[in-house]
């Protein structure tokens, strides 16, 4: 792995290190969406979803400015990742693991001052079981499904969790929560289905708190906040609803250098399998990142970089190092070895790239490699 940078930008190309393409984070804007996410839920309370390396932005430097900004609420998928965040935040900050955990892994959660989210009525016991265990009350949080069939307590074993909150008094419950499975379409009906039976649930389960909005629901209004939200694709600068220009200010922004410039002829096969036929004389350049870097294989024919607001679509198939574009929109001379291209940036956003690839933008920021030399701003 390339090694990160920290401060203004100051280097010309993307040669530092050796790498060939260059990923700018800014986590100043990372923390103005922050305030921004805030100010839309208060009273309520927001969290910061950081899973996966914090959606592949690099934890450490996300969660540090986070915690900051006054976050002290952190969302991760799995016990590995939250023991490894948990040094990283305040002594008062409460980390969550979304998943759950696996059989055995109960001591540890606990020995490393992580909250797990209970799922289950399995998860429940082993949990419960923990706390009788080491004769101490331990907390967690209620995850209840509310029609997504992912994750979350499910209907028919409601009634023997709430008996056992009220026999057992060895587990407190911080609050209770599900998830939006289509919070990024405001005029889905299933917004208010979920809403409706997550209000049924908070009725089952009194006197608790409640978390509910993902990012989306964060815009789908005040009664879907609950007392915690908890964005995560806004955060990083991805748009919280589809079709919508996005609230949120860009966090990321990639540019990759060009590997080799060429003057073909027409009817000339470019890529793999021959799949693309120049029609005319094309000038053709080769930028190097491919679907090794998170660019998908699917965007090969439909995609495109730019130069200097020019769009240069991608020609032939996406490999595994590289991509071909054609250049010709450009004067001849413009780019040479060495020139970079914008892959992201304020001529394509995360949404533009994902729309291209046929994917959504979450695919995208997560699945950007660590061959690039990542600049923090």
């Amino acid at each position: 792995m390339v090694s990160t940078m920290v401060g203004p930008d100051t280097s010309t190309g993307a040669e530092v290190q050796g790498a060939t393409g260059c990923l700018t984070i800014d986590l100043s804007a990372l923390g103005r969406n922050y305030t921004r996410l805030a100010s839309i839920v208060a009273p309520a309370r927001v969290a910061a979803v950081v899973k996966a390396n914090a959606y592949g932005l690099g934890v450490e430097r996300v969660a540090t400015i986070l915690d900051r900004k006054g976050c002290r609420h952190f969302f991760v998928a799995h016990l590995s990742e939250a023991l490894e965040l948990r040094p990283m935040v305040s002594g008062d900050a409460q980390v969550f693991v979304l998943n759950g955990l696996q059989p055995g892994c109960e001591i540890a959660c606990t020995e490393g001052g992580i909250i797990p989210v209970l799922n289950s009525m399995e998860q429940w016991r082993r949990w419960s079981t923990a706390a009788c265990s080491l004769n101490r009350i331990l907390t967690a949080v209620l995850q209840f499904d509310t029609g997504m069939s992912r994750l979350g307590v499910p209907p028919d074993e409601r009634p023997a969790l709430a008996q056992a909150l009220r026999t057992d008094r060895n587990v407190e419950i911080l609050f209770i929560m599900s998830h939006l499975a289509s919070a990024d379409e405001p005029d889905s009906d299933q917004n208010g289905e979920q809403l409706a039976e997550m209000r049924r649930i908070a009725a089952e389960f009194a006197g608790l708190d409640l978390s509910f909005a993902n990012s989306g629901g964060v815009f789908l209004g005040d009664g879907y906040h609950g007392a915690l939200a908890r964005p995560g694709i806004a955060l990083y600068g991805g748009a919280p609803t589809a079709g919508v220009l996005s609230p949120m200010e860009p966090v990321v922004s990639l540019d990759v250098a060009v590997v080799q410039v060429r003057t073909v002829p027409a009817g000339t096969k470019v890529g793999y399998g021959g799949v693309h036929v120049t029609q005319r004389d094309a000038r053709l350049a080769t930028i190097a990142a491919g679907y090794a870097d998170g660019l998908p294989r699917s965007l090969s024919d439909r995609g495109a970089v730019y130069y200097e607001g020019v769009r240069l679509p991608i020609v032939g198939r996406v490999s595994m190092d590289s991509i071909t574009v054609d250049v010709s929109a450009l004067p001849e001379g413009t780019l040479t070895l060495g020139s970079l291209v914008e892959v992201l940036g304020s001529n394509q956003t995360l949404e533009d790239l994902a729309r291209d690839a046929g994917t959504i933008s979450y695919e995208i920021l997560t699945g950007l490699g660590d061959r690039y030399q990542r600049r923090y701003r």
